[in-house]
């Protein structure tokens, strides 16, 4: 697509990308979709990290048994 003022036509309207993000932003929708996104954001940062923890002790304890069973 064309460029307009520096910014990404969507196609869609011919609304760019920054026009809609800020009138989302000017919005109370655009603010839930902001809090949504910032929650998002937190969630996925503790559930990479639990599964990080966990994974490498799991991975311990199944090398573990594979020793014990092998023997």
């Amino acid at each position: 697509m064309a460029n307009v003022c520096g910014s990404v036509r969507t196609g869609l309207g011919g609304l760019t990308v920054i026009a809609t993000l800020r009138q989302l932003w000017s919005e109370e929708q655009g603010q839930d979709v902001a809090e949504y996104a910032v929650m998002l954001a937190v969630i996925l940062v503790i559930v990479i990290g639990t599964v990080r923890l966990i994974g490498g002790n799991a991975n311990n304890v199944f090398s573990q048994v594979g020793s014990a069973i092998a023997q």
